[in-house]
């Protein structure tokens, strides 16, 4: 999500704060291309991500839901009009933006997959995950976007583990556990 290093910081500024939606893109794009190669299809291409990774396949699911058969989206990052609010959020408004600001919220609602949402769009099968005790992004991002689709008849499926902080699990057990359900949501949803 151009912040590798691989390219040098100036590819990962270019997709800061008003630019973000250059990393949405650059990610639409690879899934696009592995279908046009023929690796795969989009009733079989996945997408899975935590975190800011969690912002961004919410992204692939609200802006570009023909590209995928199924979205695991892991203590994920929502809500951008309320972000800066919760739990560490105000700590990346440097990255992502100010949504108090007016004109930083114009921008920033263009990558907020709890805004994007439409109800009469059709989806791809997600899977959230979260945990109770995330100090980092506030499990109501995951809470509050299942409920929204869950609300409009999606194929929505969610899971909060009562431990674990922002890693989502606090034990080997419960990290296995996490990765197993992802697993088996995709080989489900896309078998």
């Amino acid at each position: 999500m151009r912040g590798g290093g691989e390219y040098g910081p100036r590819w990962h500024q270019a997709a800061l704060r008003e630019h973000r939606h250059r990393a949405y893109e650059d990610f639409a794009a690879v899934a696009r291309d592995l279908v046009t190669r023929g690796v795969t299809d989009p009733a079989h291409l996945g997408a899975q991500g935590g975190s800011n990774g969690g912002l961004l396949v919410g992204n692939m699911l609200t802006g570009y839901p023909e590209l995928f058969g199924a979205i695991v989206c892991q203590v994920p990052l929502l809500d951008m009009r309320r972000y800066s609010h919760l739990l560490a959020g105000a700590s990346w408004m440097a990255e992502y933006g100010d949504p108090d600001d007016p004109q930083q919220w114009e921008y920033l609602r263009t990558f907020s997959p709890y805004h994007l949402f439409d109800p009469a769009a059709d989806y791809p099968p997600v899977l959230f995950t979260t945990s109770t005790r995330d100090d980092r992004v506030h499990p109501g991002h995951a809470r509050k976007m299942a409920a929204k689709m869950l609300a409009a008849g999606k194929d929505v499926l969610s899971f909060e583990n009562i431990e674990g902080g922002h890693g989502g699990a606090a034990t080997n057990a419960q990290a296995a556990f996490m990765q197993a359900l992802a697993f088996e949501f995709l080989w489900q949803r896309l078998g």
